[in-house]
């Protein structure tokens, strides 16, 4: 099945799949009494608070089922990265079930959630680097060149993937905002692999054309069942996707950058994510350097939150600005000949 017709068809299938099981899952943590735990001193989501949670559970299958659907589950980047985004859910399912739990917002310490994505990150970036698709190198972005980072492949990939996923972690703040940032993601992932295979990857090398492909499929199945999953995420959300989710979805939008080779495409589609990391580092410095805040409250729609600014306008601004840069990464991979 050729590309064009593959990624449009697993986007809709997984959608179809999150859409069948997204009420049964709603229901079952409603029955669990799986509901959030919203921090005290976030004070203007005092309302959320008992909102069920581990919502993640509904794309994340979705994603996957197509992906089997699609026989992309044998040993190929679609395997791979499908098992890392399990692995991140799963850490992600323990801090979540931790907190449901004892009813608090506190699940896994700081310290063990770190130890955890280390750990998947070491397992990924060492199949990375001997992987003969992958190996050390990385493309630049707007040009051709190809640069080969060597041995500083390793601390630069272990490192990526811990800063993208508590990114994400940290953008999870309001309803549908990482979900429709997300699937803004998986649009723009799927469009270069189509793109590499349309424009760049040599016919005769088959073998890496399935690898693209599959990466494709992978991209596309997350994209088809986010769609579904912003039908109860969005404002007013019938339920969270949680640490679950969030983490799930840092692993995957970071394994696609790096086992495609455009890391710094990350730069453009991530750059929400960036400024919500970036808000809570120097909100912690100068509060610790200075005893003064920077925001209102960090991470950074918080702040917007205290200045007046609707979620739902938030939502849709961080949305907009992700979509621009996806278009802007996009553009990054067009301009140079990926092979």
């Amino acid at each position: 099945m050729s590309a064009g017709i593959m990624f449009p068809a697993a986007a809709l299938v997984s959608f179809a799949i999150a859409a069948l099981i997204a009420y049964p899952v709603l229901t079952l943590m409603r029955k669990l009494k799986a509901g959030q735990t919203v921090l005290v001193y976030v004070d203007k989501h005092s309302g959320k608070s008992g909102t069920p949670t581990m919502g993640g559970i509904i794309f994340l299958t979705a994603a996957v089922i197509t992906c089997a659907i699609f026989g992309g589950m044998d040993f190929s980047f679609c395997a791979v990265a499908c098992a890392v985004t399990a692995a991140y859910a799963l850490l992600g399912f323990l801090d979540d079930f931790i907190k449901v739990r004892f009813k608090h917002n506190q699940g896994l310490k700081a310290y063990q959630k770190i130890v955890g994505q280390a750990g998947i990150a070491v397992l990924v970036t060492v199949f990375s680097y001997r992987n003969r698709y992958i190996s050390d190198t990385v493309y630049l972005p707007f040009t051709t060149a190809e640069f080969n980072m060597g041995w500083a492949f390793i601390p630069f990939t272990m490192i990526l993937f811990i800063a993208v996923t508590n990114a994400v972690n940290l953008t999870d703040g309001l309803d549908g905002l990482v979900a429709k940032s997300a699937a803004s993601n998986m649009i723009v992932l799927t469009l270069v692999c189509g793109y590499m295979l349309a424009a760049t990857v040599p016919e005769s090398d088959v073998l890496l054309r399935g690898q693209v492909q599959s990466m494709g499929l992978f991209c596309a199945s997350l994209a088809g069942a986010l769609f579904a999953f912003i039908w109860l995420n969005a404002s007013p959300a019938s339920i969270f996707m949680g640490d679950t989710g969030s983490l799930a979805l840092g692993g995957a939008v970071t394994c696609a950058a790096v086992f495609l080779k455009i890391p710094f495409i990350l730069v453009f589609i991530g750059i929400m994510y960036m400024v919500s990391c970036i808000s809570v580092i120097v909100q912690v410095l100068v509060y610790k350097l200075k005893g003064r805040r920077v925001f209102l409250m960090a991470p950074f729609h918080h702040h917007l939150e205290y200045k007046g600014v609707k979620e739902s306008k938030i939502v849709t601004y961080y949305t907009l600005i992700t979509t621009v840069g996806g278009v802007i990464g996009l553009i990054s991979c067009m301009a140079a000949e990926y092979v």
